[in-house]
C-alpha cells in the first residue's frame, strides 16, 4: 500500500492503518470472537437456548477455526491468531474423540443382537431398502420414527412382518398426510409389555420388552424427542430428553435408539447418556458420521442426530451407517453383546 502509515500493534508486528488494513483486521476479529465464544460455551458444557440448533454444527466450527487460524497468520494478526488457536484447541478436544474408538466398549461376550433405527420421513422412506437392511444384517430389533399408516402398509407388503413378526406400533395422532408422530418397534424375538408414550413435544415413542434367545430381557424404546428448531420448541426438546427412560441398576438392561434431534454437542443429550448409557457410534469411533440433512440438500447429510444408546451392561461390537432413499435420515445399525440370561 503506497503512502500507508504504520503502527506497532498486533503481536509487535507493524500493520497498516489505512482504511483497507483496518477493515481486514475488524473483519478478522468479527469472525474470531464468535468462534472463540462458541468454543468456550461448548467446552464449558453450556447450550444456550437460542443457539441449540447452531450447536449441532460444532464439528464444522472446529474446521472453520483452522481456516481462521490460517487467515490470522497470513494477515500477521498474532493476537487474533492466539485467540483462535485456543478456540480451535477447545473445539477439537470436544469433537475429535468421536472419531476414535473408545477403550471401553462394554462386555465383549454375550448374545449377539443387531439393532437398527431409521426415521422414515412421514412414512416415505423406501420400504424395500429397509427390509433389505433387516434381512442382510440379521437385524433382531428395528426402531422406526415418523411411521405413517401408508408407510406401515408398504413395509408389510415388502415383507417386514415376516422377518420381524413382533411389534409395538403407534399410529400417527391425526390422519394428516404430514403427521410425523407415529412410532414403531419391530422384533424378531418375542415382545412383552408393549406400549407407547407421548412426549411433551408431541411425538410418540413405541416400546417393549424383547426376549432374545439365551439373553436377558431387554427394555427397548424408539426415541423421538421434538426438534429444537425454534424458541417455542426448546422447552419441549429439553423436557423430552430429560424424560427419556434410563437404565436401573437392578432392572433389565435398556436400549434407547432413534432420532434424538440432538448431537453429542448438546448438553441435554450428554446428560442423558451420563445417566447409564453409552453412545454406540461414539464408542466405536463412528460418532462424526452425519445422519441427517435438510430435504433441499439431499443426498447430503450434515449432522449426527440419530443414535443408538445402550445400557453400560451391554457391549458394542460394530456400528454402520446406511443411506435410506426418500428419507432425510440415514439408518444406524449397531451390533451389540447382550448379557446371557
Amino acid at each position: 500500500m503506497s503512502r500507508a502509515s504504520w503502527t506497532a500493534t498486533d503481536g509487535g508486528m507493524k500493520i497498516p492503518t489505512t482504511r483497507f488494513g483496518r477493515a481486514r483486521t475488524l473483519l478478522l476479529w468479527a469472525a474470531v470472537l464468535p468462534t472463540f465464544a462458541w468454543a468456550v460455551l461448548r467446552a464449558g458444557g453450556w447450550t444456550l437456548e437460542m443457539l441449540a440448533p447452531l450447536f449441532a454444527f460444532t464439528p464444522y466450527a472446529a474446521i472453520w477455526s483452522l481456516i481462521l487460524l490460517g487467515a490470522a497468520f497470513w494477515l500477521r494478526r498474532y493476537a487474533a491468531a492466539s485467540c483462535v488457536f485456543v478456540a480451535a484447541l477447545l473445539l477439537f478436544l470436544c469433537v475429535v474423540p468421536r472419531a476414535l474408538p473408545g477403550a471401553d466398549r462394554g462386555p465383549r461376550t454375550g448374545v449377539a443382537l443387531h439393532v437398527l433405527t431409521a426415521n422414515t420421513l412421514a412414512g416415505t422412506a423406501d420400504p424395500a431398502t429397509l427390509v433389505r437392511l433387516v434381512r442382510e444384517n440379521d437385524v433382531g430389533v428395528l426402531a422406526l420414527q415418523e411411521l405413517t399408516l401408508a408407510g406401515r402398509a408398504a413395509l408389510t407388503e415388502a415383507g417386514l412382518d415376516v422377518l420381524l413378526p413382533y411389534s409395538s406400533v403407534a399410529d400417527p395422532l391425526s390422519e394428516s398426510f404430514e403427521d410425523t408422530t407415529g412410532s414403531a418397534l419391530y422384533s424378531r424375538f418375542p415382545m412383552t409389555d408393549a406400549g407407547v408414550r407421548l412426549n411433551a413435544g408431541g411425538f410418540q415413542q413405541a416400546y417393549g420388552t424383547i426376549h432374545p434367545p439365551a439373553g436377558v430381557p431387554l427394555l427397548v424404546e424408539s426415541a423421538h424427542p421434538v426438534a429444537p428448531h425454534s424458541l417455542g420448541t426448546i422447552d419441549g426438546w429439553r423436557l423430552d430428553l430429560a424424560n427419556e427412560p434410563v437404565p436401573e441398576p437392578n432392572g433389565p438392561p435398556r436400549v434407547l435408539l432413534g432420532d434424538f434431534n440432538a448431537t453429542l454437542d448438546h448438553e441435554p443429550l450428554r446428560r442423558l447418556i451420563g445417566r447409564g448409557y453409552r453412545d454406540a457410534a461414539d464408542t466405536v469411533g463412528k460418532g462424526l458420521i452425519p445422519t441427517w440433512g435438510p430435504v433441499a440438500l439431499q443426498p447430503a447429510r450434515l449432522v449426527t442426530i440419530d443414535h443408538v444408546l445402550v445400557d453400560r451392561r451391554i457391549g458394542v461390537f460394530r456400528v454402520t451407517i446406511h443411506n435410506l432413499p426418500r428419507s432425510d435420515h440415514r439408518a444406524v445399525l449397531a451390533e451389540l453383546f447382550v448379557p446371557y440370561s
